[in-house]
């Protein structure tokens, strides 16, 4: 039992150090971006997060026809 303790923490181990490798080597290393709007491309095509198409259609429309 606890030669297989010891195998998974050290597997983990390895495993953090390998996703992290990017991060602790480069000089201002960061974890990349994730959101749509941190993506050139999506941003070049148009395509916005969710938070932020919902906050533009959240936003107050000058025209719109004030409900009683």
């Amino acid at each position: 039992m606890v030669k297989l303790t010891l195998f998974c923490v050290i597997i983990l181990a390895v495993s953090m150090f390998f996703l992290c490798i990017g991060i602790i080597f480069r000089k201002h290393g960061r974890f990349p971006g994730i959101h749509v709007s941190d993506s050139k491309a999506m941003r070049d095509r148009g395509v916005t997060c969710v938070q932020s198409q919902d906050r533009i259609a959240r936003a107050d429309n000058p025209r719109a026809v004030k409900e009683h």
